[in-house]
């Protein structure tokens, strides 16, 4: 039998060891997001621009992450999981160097655009990681408990970067991002094996796996409307600094105390979502978070103008609740139906996910008026939008 014929042995990894990494490589995006969002005050001082320009950094690291999911779909598809995986980490390293020494405004959103563009490889390989070792139902209960540990970033990187900011200043954040992407390079480069089977197809083409995922109603109505309902979350933190540090009056280390208490909602349903995998399907599931998911968004609307800002945060808290319920099963969903193009798919789903919300994002910040509205209701529509997707296409279409 030729070495290409032989049967090839899954590479037998730790659980806890493949969780962390990958949950190490997954913060990129959230600590590179999230910590310095205390620092907006510093930064408009700092580059001497106004609120808008500093929002709209947000809105470019998104881009940025959709971009990135385009060009290491093909890429790991033809190269494997760990080269590009350790190319992304140098390029995320080298762009946060750029950050601190960027002269304005605009080279400061250029490099934010390219720390993005690299810190994107954590979360599209981690999933092509995932469902290289695991089966549909194994693959959201592994995104469960991935999502568990992933939580903690965005809870700890504004606690962390409200510390930063209020003992230092915007600097040390971007120091600090330059130490977790050094940890993250070393774990990959000496704890993390290849996991692309050598008998795996490679295209010749770099656009055929795309193309053929986009005739795949059984893959994409799952990834668009789980793309849709996760830009809730893009909308929450960009529209969350104005909302709780303006119109609520809190000041930095408050603001990150409140972000925390509502992104601990991921902790929390991560370990019900890993809890009702046990009983029901990733399809059933999806099915119910979409709907609970529309309803609390609208409620949220419903209390966009009061002054009680906890009547604000309840509604608020169950909606982000839900996106761990939908990001694992819309996740395994589609990811299962990927075939030969589990890079491309992973690509697609990213570049799905980040480019509905660079859209939400920058909807929030364009149609910014001095109320909560511009948040409340993009988060909203998002949620309303996924779930008649869902229940539209699945209904015309077999996603099983």
């Amino acid at each position: 039998m030729s070495a290409d014929k032989l049967p090839w042995q899954k590479p037998l990894i730790p659980f806890r060891r493949l969780i962390l990494i990958l949950s190490l490589c997954s913060a990129f995006a959230p600590f590179a997001t999230d910590m310095y969002l205390p620092a907006f005050g510093q930064l408009v001082d700092h580059f001497h621009t106004d609120a808008s320009h500093i929002e709209t950094t947000v809105s470019f690291f998104f881009l940025g992450l959709a971009v990135g999911q385009i060009l290491y779909g093909p890429l790991i598809d033809r190269f494997g999981r760990k080269k590009p995986m350790l190319a992304g980490i140098g390029i995320f390293l080298l762009a946060t160097i750029g950050c601190l020494f960027a002269p304005d405004i605009e080279s400061f959103i250029v490099m934010r655009l390219l720390q993005a563009i690299g810190g994107c490889c954590g979360m599209i390989i981690g999933r092509a990681i995932v469902s290289d070792l695991f089966s549909q139902h194994e693959m959201a209960r592994v995104m469960s408990s991935l999502m568990i540990v992933m939580s903690l970033a965005p809870i700890c990187a504004p606690l962390i970067g409200g510390w930063l900011v209020t003992h230092f200043n915007w600097v040390s954040v971007f120091l600090a991002l330059l130490i977790l992407s050094a940890i993250c390079g070393l774990s990959v480069l000496f704890g993390l094996p290849e996991t692309k089977s050598p008998h795996q197809k490679n295209t010749g083409n770099l656009l055929q796996g795309y193309l053929t995922l986009f005739k795949r109603p059984a893959y994409l109505i799952p990834a668009v409307s789980g793309s849709l309902t996760q830009s809730c979350m893009f909308g929450f933190i960009t529209g969350s600094p104005f909302v709780f540090l303006h119109h609520f009056g809190l000041n930095a280390q408050q603001y990150s105390w409140v972000f925390g208490c509502i992104t601990f909602a991921f902790i929390i349903s991560a370990q019900l979502t890993k809890m009702a995998l046990r009983r029901y399907s990733p399809k059933q599931i999806f099915s119910k978070a979409l709907l609970a998911n529309a309803m609390f968004g609208i409620a949220l609307c419903v209390v966009a103008e009061t002054s009680h800002m906890w009547l604000f945060i309840i509604p608020l808290w169950l909606t982000i609740a839900t996106l761990s319920f939908l990001g694992a099963t819309s996740t395994a969903l589609a990811m299962s139906k990927a075939g030969d193009y589990t890079g491309s798919a992973s690509g697609l789903l990213g570049l799905l996910q980040f480019g509905f919300g660079f859209i939400a994002s920058s909807t929030i910040a364009a149609t910014q008026n001095g109320t909560p509205y511009p948040m409340t209701m993009t988060m909203a529509a998002c949620g309303i939008l996924g779930t008649l997707l869902w229940f539209i296409g699945s209904s015309r279409q077999s996603v099983e």
